[in-house]
């Protein structure tokens, strides 16, 4: 078992490296942005490349043993042997951050033995940094965070996409609820960790640095967190593709669950 306080000072890491790259993106961004394309069509910008160097030099300096997964990164293959590795999103709701919303996120975690052991969310723009160390409490801005006890769908409060709530291939029509778009990912899943919201749910594929840091983050705050199967995430391959996402307090966990599971072909 790793040592606690070595989970702390990985986390204070984290944090400070993610308040001083979250500085740089604010500033590239309020300088114009050069937005390009990659190969799978999404959006990247230079600030999502500056962000990657900024955090890589500083991270892996001062944790040279630590292997390195990250989505703006060519995977160097270091993840695959280190004990631990830093798995990250430099610029998560990208697209979000090109449009000008405020809801983009620097998402970063260690991982080890397959598990997040230290994971930090930043929203630059909303003042937010989310936190959390395996075995400790989650934080917003250094003040514990809980998930909602909500136990009913109708009136819940959820971030994804609206459109999903209302196709025809749910065996049952989803109640009446409220329903946001948000661009990040790890930013609607700590919003269920905050208790800000009670759930969110996306059926396409996540990669590991979508998820990983929000993850450890909704767990110690008490909400349960898998794919769209029920199964719980796994990082011991990190360049595995999962399967969708459900987020959500631990009494509307199921009732998501059992949507899922009862999709019609």
């Amino acid at each position: 078992m790793t040592d606690p306080m070595d989970l702390e000072a990985d986390l204070q890491l984290l944090c400070e490296a993610v308040r001083e790259a979250g500085a740089l993106a604010q500033r590239l961004k309020a300088d114009g942005l050069q937005v390009h394309f990659k190969p799978d069509h999404s959006q990247v910008t230079n600030a999502d490349l500056a962000v990657d160097a900024q955090l890589k030099a500083q991270l892996r300096s001062a944790r040279p043993t630590y292997g390195w997964r990250s989505e703006e990164s060519p995977d160097d293959g270091s993840s695959l042997s280190a004990e631990a590795s830093f798995v990250l999103d430099p610029i998560d709701g990208t697209h979000g951050f090109i449009k000008g919303k405020p809801w983009w996120t620097l998402a970063v975690a260690v991982v080890r033995a397959g598990r997040p052991v230290a994971g930090v969310v930043y929203a630059p723009e909303l003042n937010a940094l989310y936190a959390a160390r395996a075995g400790g409490p989650a934080l917003l801005n250094g003040e514990d965070i809980f998930a909602t006890r909500r136990v009913h769908l109708e009136q819940a409060h959820a971030h994804g996409d609206p459109r999903l709530f209302g196709q025809d291939f749910w065996a049952d029509p989803w109640p009446d609820m409220d329903v946001q778009a948000r661009p990040s990912v790890a930013y609607r899943m700590v919003a269920v960790a905050a208790g800000d919201i009670d759930f969110t749910l996306a059926l396409t594929p996540k990669q590991s640095w979508d998820v990983a840091a929000a993850d450890l983050i909704c767990q110690q705050a008490g909400a349960v967190v898998s794919d769209v199967h029920g199964q719980p995430y796994e990082y011991s391959d990190l360049g595995l593709r999962l399967d969708g996402l459900i987020c959500a307090g631990p009494g509307l966990y199921p009732l998501i669950l059992n949507r899922c599971q009862t999709i019609r072909a």
